[in-house]
């Protein structure tokens, strides 16, 4: 049985203030649109603090640090491939917030963002893990018709 695996590597980070804010980013590509946190892939041999502070000054003009890490977000793609997010949080930011062409950053209200209607990419379930302590990974299980998110 081989045990490697094709593995594309991915981070999200939820930054946040002192007054309840979080840093969402409104992605917008062909076939979606709507809330995320920003992120991005890890690049060969880069270590994975460095790429989300790499990936969060990219896309929203911010430096950040001390960050902790969240949990996992997986699933294995329709051609066997597995895709992993590293999620992680941190308040420690400097710097002012500038759109990139990811897509438009800004500050919203955290309690917002849970019953914004515009989440992308199960966000209600990935904030289980940003900001809870029972669950440490999202990973999504069964076939193409009946695919379902389970937190662990």
């Amino acid at each position: 049985m081989e045990r490697k695996q094709i593995v594309e590597l991915t981070n999200l980070c939820m930054v946040y203030d002192d007054d309840g804010n979080v840093l969402v980013e409104e992605k917008v590509g062909k076939n979606y649109r709507g809330l995320i946190f920003p992120g991005g892939h890890v690049e060969l041999g880069e270590a994975f603090n460095d790429s989300v502070i790499r990936e969060i000054k990219e896309e929203t003009g911010l430096t950040i640090s001390n960050l902790e890490f969240c949990g996992i977000k997986d699933w294995v793609e329709f051609d066997g491939s597995r895709y992993m997010v590293f999620l992680y949080k941190t308040n420690q930011f400097s710097g002012d917030i500038i759109s990139s062409n990811e897509g438009k950053v800004f500050w919203m209200p955290l309690e917002g963002l849970r019953k914004a209607e515009n989440k992308l990419w199960h966000m209600d379930q990935m904030l289980e893990l940003f900001c809870g302590d029972t669950y440490s990974e999202l990973y999504f299980s069964g076939n193409d018709s009946a695919i379902k998110p389970i937190l662990k």
